[in-house]
Order: structure tokens, then C-alpha cells, then sequence
């Protein structure tokens, strides 16, 4: 409490934080201007500072938009490491699996058939790892939004459906943009020398 804390410290005097509150909002630049002058004139120095709640909110949102940023050069990293991933993977099946596609091209399969099986295949790879990325991501969030309500801040957590969509969609679309390239050189090879990899 404010008087134990001055009778602890002996500084029965001492204010920390003075709140003020206007009646209206217009007059928030003029009242800070006023409350600067008097409190320079009363203390005799200028070490103090008078902060509006549109300044809080202007810092708040300065360290949300580095927090924003800093989350978006992550996910950026992320997403090429996973791509990278898929492209690999991708890779590795038609290396595995290029006498099968021999066989395929031999029984009547056209270029264009095996190219859309692996960047399906690919897809679906992309689609899986965001299957799990949202279920972690929306674990994360509701988790952050419990420890915040139990720390004594409100943080509304909403999980969007459409955002959720969204989210899978686009990691499908990256696992083909991934196995673009893979699919491509599993199209164009030729059953004989296909059929002959050991």
C-alpha cells in the first residue's frame, strides 16, 4: 500500500505517477502542454515526463509492429527450410521410385500423368505439415491467452476458420511450387533408361 511503501522507504512525500483525466479529448494536447509547464514550474527541473494514452498506445503498437516483423521473418525462414524440405523429399521418391515410373511410361503413361502424381504427392506433403502447423499454432495461441488471463491482462484469442483455410491452402500451393521441379525430371524420363536404374 502507497503509506506503508512511504513509511518503508521514508519518503512520505514522494509521488511517482500523477493520472489525470479530461473531459474532453480535444483537450489532451492543450492539458499536456499546460501540466509540462506547471510541473517545470513547481519542481524547478525538467526531469519528468508527460505521457498521453494515445503515446502509450503509439509505443505499444511500435513494439507490436517489431514483434510483427520479427514473426514474419521467421515464418519466412520457415517456409524456405520447409519447401527446401519437400523439394528433397521429392527428390528421393523419384529416385526411389524410377523403375515404377518406367513401367508406367512403358504400359501407356503420358508425361503429363507422372507430373501430376508427384506434384500431388508433393502437395499433399505441404498439406500435411500444415495440418500439424495449425493444430501447433492454434495450440500456442489459446495457451498464450490462458497465461495472459491468469497474469492479470485480458488478450482475446479468436481462431478464424477462414484464416485456417487459408493457411492450408497456401501450404498445399507451396508444396507444389516445391515439387515443381522434381516432377518435371520424373516426366522426362525415358522408360528404357528407366526401366534399367538399379
Amino acid at each position: 500500500p502507497l503509506e506503508t511503501a512511504r513509511e518503508i522507504f521514508n519518503k512520505p512525500d514522494d509521488v511517482d505517477a500523477i493520472i489525470a483525466q479530461v473531459k474532453s479529448a480535444n483537450d489532451i494536447p492543450m492539458l499536456q502542454k499546460k501540466v509540462e509547464k506547471e510541473l517545470e514550474r513547481r519542481r524547478h527541473d525538467t526531469n519528468f515526463q508527460v505521457v498521453t494514452a494515445t503515446q502509450i498506445l503509439e509505443q505499444i503498437n511500435q513494439v507490436l509492429g517489431v514483434m510483427q516483423f520479427v514473426l514474419v521473418g521467421i515464418a519466412a525462414i520457415s517456409l524456405v527450410v520447409g519447401a527446401i524440405g519437400i523439394m528433397n523429399s521429392m527428390y528421393t521418391s523419384v529416385l526411389e521410385r524410377t523403375r515404377e515410373i518406367g513401367i508406367m511410361k512403358a504400359i501407356g503413361a503420358r508425361n503429363s500423368d507422372i507430373l501430376n502424381i508427384f506434384l500431388v504427392e508433393s502437395g499433399l506433403i505441404g498439406f500435411v505439415g500444415g495440418i500439424f502447423g495449425v493444430i501447433i499454432g492454434s495450440a500456442v495461441a489459446l495457451l498464450i491467452g490462458q497465461i495472459s488471463g491468469s497474469a492479470g491482462f485480458l488478450l482475446i484469442v479468436k481462431i478464424e476458420p477462414l484464416v485456417i483455410i487459408f493457411g492450408l491452402l497456401f501450404a498445399f500451393t507451396v508444396g507444389i511450387l516445391s515439387g515443381i521441379l522434381p516432377a518435371y525430371q520424373a516426366s522426362k524420363l525415358k522408360p528404357v533408361d528407366a526401366l534399367r536404374y538399379e
